[in-house]
């Protein structure tokens, strides 16, 4: 009996001192005001209703085959994709992915773009509808990193080739070895929690800071602490019918599982860039829905910088799907967004008034 009794202490002790994490509560407040507190428009009413393709499929399958279905599902979304520019693969230096380059490319201004998928799935491919448009908005290219995923790959694999594409973007372009006047780190969701990963890396290590970093619906803290996990469930129409039954896990078996999963602490920086040192970090800019499950990943992560000392934006829509971006083809909202990204990123390019005060 005595056995049981520190055993269940100790399991206590990690789960709260080790796996648990700093308390983010206190970065709850102030809370973010919408960019444009309007009812969805009617094409964000379509995309809504297309969510439930994406939940049904590989639905009756195996874990493994619905998870090679969804994979194949998001592929299919950014087949088609209309972009007047070069794509270009890339396997060199251990780098895989693609060039995505708009015509009269700025080879000198270079983008970071790291995909979502819940660390699981996503590709280059799934997400050309946003790398495109990076392209287009800067004049220069875009790398579409394709990093290991879960489950073939450990979570710190993908990390781990993040931090590599980083450090070689900066001295390489589609031309070969040559310097970025520019660099910019982006991503969403999943990607999102990997780019503020890299900026945090990056001053960490010595290594170049990015001009900016620009993080759309990031996860932010893998030990799944932020209210909106729970409150947002049954207003996010993306995340909540494939994290439904999830979320109702008792927090502390996700924690177990977490650190099961990624042989890392949950409350490392690494996985979770909001638990980690926020000061001396470059100019970021978060996108969050009010409506979605993230929404106090991008809200605490963005007021813990700034209470460090960090130049972060936060700019939230009302009603959105997670990651509304990806649809900027038929949704004004994130055609709205991508003007704020773009205007963010031109303040922030090399030689740029903003750039030369800093």
């Amino acid at each position: 009996m005595f056995g049981w009794i520190i055993l269940l202490l100790l399991v206590w002790g990690l789960t709260h001192f080790y796996l648990k994490g700093e308390d983010l509560s206190a970065y709850d407040l102030p809370s973010p005001s919408p960019i444009a507190d309007l009812e969805p428009s009617a094409e964000h009413r379509a995309v809504v209703q297309s969510m439930g393709a994406m939940a049904a499929a590989g639905a009756g399958e195996s874990r493994g085959g619905r998870l090679q279905r969804m994979r194949s599902y998001l592929d299919s979304m950014g087949e088609g994709v209309e972009f007047d520019g070069e794509i270009v693969p890339v396997d060199s230096a251990g780098i895989k992915g693609e060039w995505v380059l708009p015509k009269g490319c700025d080879h000198s201004c270079r983008t970071l773009y790291i995909h979502g998928g819940a660390f699981t799935m996503g590709s280059p491919l799934s997400h050309r509808a946003i790398t495109t448009r990076y392209a287009q908005m800067t004049g220069g290219a875009v790398l579409a990193l394709d990093y290991r995923l879960m489950p073939e790959s450990r979570r710190l694999d993908g990390v781990a080739d993040c931090q590599l594409a980083y450090r070689w973007i900066i001295e390489n372009s589609p031309q070969g070895r040559e310097p970025a006047s520019t660099v910019y780190v982006s991503g969403d969701s999943a990607g999102g929690s990997l780019a503020l990963m890299v900026s945090a890396w990056a001053r960490d290590e010595g290594v170049r800071a990015p001009n900016a970093v620009v993080a759309l619906s990031p996860a932010t803290d893998s030990t799944f602490g932020s209210p909106s996990w729970r409150s947002n469930l049954h207003t996010d129409p993306m995340l909540g019918p494939a994290f439904g039954r999830f979320i109702s896990i008792p927090r502390w078996l996700l924690l177990w599982g977490s650190w099961f999963n990624a042989r890392v602490t949950p409350a490392a920086s690494v996985v979770s860039p909001v638990q980690g040192d926020l000061g001396g970090l470059p100019p970021t800019l978060v996108h969050a829905s009010l409506a979605e499950m993230l929404l106090d990943d991008g809200v605490r992560y963005a007021n813990k910088a700034r209470a460090s000392g960090s130049p972060v934006t936060l700019q939230t829509w009302s009603h959105m799907v997670h990651v509304w971006h990806i649809f900027h083809r038929e949704l004004p909202e994130a055609k709205q967004a991508f003007d704020a990204i773009d205007t963010f990123l031109r303040e922030h390019r090399a030689g740029s008034i903003t750039e030369a005060a800093a």
